[in-house]
């Protein structure tokens, strides 16, 4: 047992991973819902959609976002790690959003945004009111 981290949130990918790219990464998924990552937490939201053809049916893949599934227990410990492997894999891609992260403790809030690039982590700052005047 660990200290556990509740992730919560995404990142938009534009414009999205096309079938090659999600194919070739990581994040390939295996089958339908489900993700074969052995040291990543993080996958690929994959898209599906059917394009009719003079062949017949043709089903196109994208992914046009990387999400955190629910983990029971998740520990959070390469979260930012994870998602800078994720950024360096994709490069011509633009990742928005952010994952909110909220660990056991009260006090223990973080995000993880991109900033020119980079996974970082961000941590609040809390100001009691009063003393905000009186600071400034």
């Amino acid at each position: 047992m660990g200290y556990i981290t509740r992730v919560t949130g995404e990142f938009g990918i534009t414009p999205p991973l096309t079938w090659t790219e999600i194919k070739s990464s990581p994040f390939e998924p295996v089958g339908r819902g489900a993700y074969c990552a052995i040291d990543i937490d993080l996958a690929l939201r994959v898209e599906e959609t059917s394009v009719d053809t003079e062949e017949g049916t043709l089903v196109r893949r994208t992914a046009s976002a990387l999400v955190m599934p629910y983990i029971d227990e998740y520990r959070a410990r390469d979260l930012i790690e994870q998602v800078q492997r994720c950024l360096d894999l994709f490069p011509g891609h633009t990742f928005t959003g952010r994952l909110e992260c909220e660990g056991e403790e009260n006090t223990d809030l973080w995000r993880v945004v991109i900033r020119d690039g980079r996974a970082v982590r961000i941590e609040p700052r809390i100001v009691w009111p009063d003393e905000e005047a009186t600071s400034a």
